[in-house]
């Protein structure tokens, strides 16, 4: 179906943070939206604003009627929903076309150059830093992105002055195979959805086919020592970054007084005094692919420079809520030991004499019986450690797989506990923090909003 001939488009799904970039991208085509999710949220409410019409129960009669015809309407559904859900069983019955997400946005990646950011973790942030550089450069672009921009409220940047589009490549259930890359960032290969792979070597063949997809003349930007063995084309350039290493690195790194200064190394121009406007060490990397890219592709130093001072972060990434010296609170999307490890030593080296506090919540059973160790490994940087039961998404239990497992290996000298979701708001009531984070993927930060108005109410901060 091309999209000349789509009238409507149905989301089966469209509360995910990657279905609703798409369903902005119709709305802003002015194409009639309409989709099922499971719970309301944040992000369907403001699609509903936006003007797409969401329902919340398994429901035929509910579809739109302007939804209803195998000619011109497009269904999209995401590999969260069980295949017997009443209403993709209806769609598939009628003979309706329907895609996946990933092969949506595949579909634009053949006709737009597509810039995009693959990788275990760290593909939110940069992906997000380089579509705010590219989109206050005069290059502009569209942007599908895995979290909340805080520059722009969204999910989604749209430009139609552009031929650029910036897509985070999600390598679950292999989504980013549909993609068709101009040039693209691969920030990390640590094994995760070992549910869907199975080992370690098919998920990293995974990342191994993913650059075989990149268009010719492209680029890889790819991560210095990933134990994934690229597999390009003769005609694509590969480029290698890290923190201190590569093509693309930093020099002279200043972190002081709640700012992040440091030397950008390109062979192509290299850009001194680069100032990060969210100031997490963390992002000090993810900065050096995202201008990589942003450079790569014709960006100025100023426009680089400038991109990279205004940029604000992203909702659930390194999101602080309260900072003062009575209480720092913030919450981060972190849900991977390598994640974890990562926002853990951000943060111990913001905080270096402060007693750190995380309540996690872990993210699946399948990945807590696979990485508890690594999980217990991570969270043993900080001070004090508070699990609470683990988030299923999508799973089912799995006998003796529960968060004690983690609790079990966290080393020696961690004040640790476990205690129930639902009681976590009393808790924080009865105890004392210093610097407290919430950390997972799952549903707890629906409680960040309360919490903090708690320790608001709790340490006298104005709002």
């Amino acid at each position: 179906m091309e999209l000349k001939d789509i009238k409507a488009v149905y989301f089966v799904g469209a509360g995910g943070i990657g279905m609703s970039a798409i369903a902005r991208y119709f709305l802003k085509k002015g194409i009639m939206v309409g989709g099922y999710d499971k719970t309301p949220s944040a992000l369907t409410h403001q699609l509903e604003k936006e003007g797409a019409l969401i329902h919340y129960d398994e429901s035929i009669e509910k579809i739109p009627y302007s939804c209803k015809n195998p000619k011109n309407t497009l269904v999209i559904y995401t590999p969260a929903i069980p295949s017997e859900h009443k209403e993709l069983l209806f769609f598939r019955e009628g003979g309706f076309e329907i895609q996946k997400r990933a092969q949506v946005l595949g579909t634009l990646t053949h006709s737009l150059k597509g810039l995009c950011v693959a990788g275990t973790h760290g593909k939110t942030s940069t992906s997000t830093i380089c579509a705010h550089i590219m989109h206050q450069s005069h290059l502009d672009c569209n942007a599908f992105l895995g979290g909340i921009s805080k520059n722009y409220g969204t999910n989604y940047i749209f430009s139609e002055n552009t031929n650029y589009v910036v897509i985070e490549a999600d390598e679950f259930d292999r989504s980013f195979h549909w993609l068709r890359p101009w040039m693209t960032v691969i920030t990390s290969t640590d094994p995760d959805h070992l549910d869907i792979y199975g080992t370690k070597e098919a998920y990293l063949e995974s990342f191994r086919h993913y650059t075989t997809l990149i268009k010719p003349n492209g680029a890889l930007i790819i991560h210095k020592n990933l134990e994934m063995k690229a597999d390009t084309g003769k005609d694509v350039k590969i480029y290698e970054y890290s923190l201190e290493e590569g093509d693309f690195h930093a020099e002279n790194i200043r972190i002081g007084n709640g700012e992040i200064y440091f030397d950008f190394i390109s062979p192509i121009e290299s850009i001194k005094n680069v100032q990060l406007g969210q100031p997490v060490p963390i992002n000090i990397e993810n900065g050096i692919a995202a201008m990589a890219m942003a450079q790569l592709n014709g960006c100025s130093a100023a426009e680089i420079k400038y991109g990279m001072q205004t940029y604000k972060g992203v909702e659930r990434r390194f999101d602080f809520k309260l900072k003062n010296d009575k209480i720092v609170f913030l919450s981060d999307y972190a849900h991977h030991p390598k994640e974890i490890f990562e926002s853990a030593r951000s943060i111990r080296q913001l905080y270096k004499n402060r007693k750190i506090t995380v309540i996690f919540q872990p993210h699946l059973y399948t990945r807590t019986r696979d990485f508890y160790k690594d999980f217990a490994n991570s969270l043993s940087l900080l001070d004090e450690v508070i699990l609470t039961e683990i988030y299923p998404a999508r799973e089912q239990p799995i006998p003796g797989v529960t968060s004690e497992l983690i609790y079990d290996n966290l080393k020696e000298g961690v004040s640790k506990r476990i205690i129930c979701k639902d009681n976590v708001q009393q808790y924080i009531k009865e105890h004392n923090f210093d610097v407290l984070i919430v950390l997972g993927a799952g549903d707890l930060d629906n409680q960040v909003g309360q919490i903090e108005k708690i320790l608001r109410e709790k340490y006298h901060c104005e709002k």
